[in-house]
């Protein structure tokens, strides 16, 4: 059965939103997931949200259907916390560096 996400995979904006993602994990110290699919299945529904907002709402926080008053954008404002707490942020997308 297809993912909803899966017809963003492989286009411009998903390219892009990827490319972001790669870039805020670079400038925080983060890792991606090491799962393909994983990283695949947030930055598509991220994808998507930003398609359907122009904003990059996190898919994992959101509420259904998307609040734009409410909802956050990612990174979330508790990334670090998530991060150095778990290791990891709520989507399991970023991770802690190994130390």
């Amino acid at each position: 059965m297809a993912n909803i996400w899966d017809s963003t995979v492989g286009t411009d904006l998903y390219k892009d939103t990827l490319t972001r993602t790669c870039e805020i994990a670079e400038k925080s110290g983060y890792l991606l997931n090491p799962d393909p699919a994983r990283v695949q299945k947030v930055v598509g529904l991220m994808t998507m949200n930003l398609m359907a907002t122009g904003y990059y709402y996190c898919p994992c926080k959101q509420s259904h259907p998307l609040n734009t008053k409410k909802d956050v954008l990612c990174p979330c404002p508790e990334i670090k916390k998530e991060i150095d707490t778990d290791g990891m942020c709520f989507c399991r997308l970023f991770f802690k560096e190994a130390d």
